[in-house]
């Protein structure tokens, strides 16, 4: 006899696994590493102590 399979366990099964890909799949595309992060936050903080350096009161 073959085995019986719950229909809607495989189907939450088959969709969760579709959505990990997916989330991979962007966080390939579009993902940052967190020194990449840092490094941006940095600049753009320098960016600001700079420009407001530039301020004539």
């Amino acid at each position: 006899m073959a085995e019986i399979i719950n229909l809607n366990r495989f189907r939450k099964n088959k969709r969760r696994a579709e959505k990990r890909q997916e989330a991979d799949e962007n966080a390939v595309k579009f993902g940052r590493s967190k020194a990449e992060k840092e490094l941006d936050q940095a600049q753009q903080s320098k960016a600001d102590r700079d420009l407001d350096g530039h301020e004539l009161e």
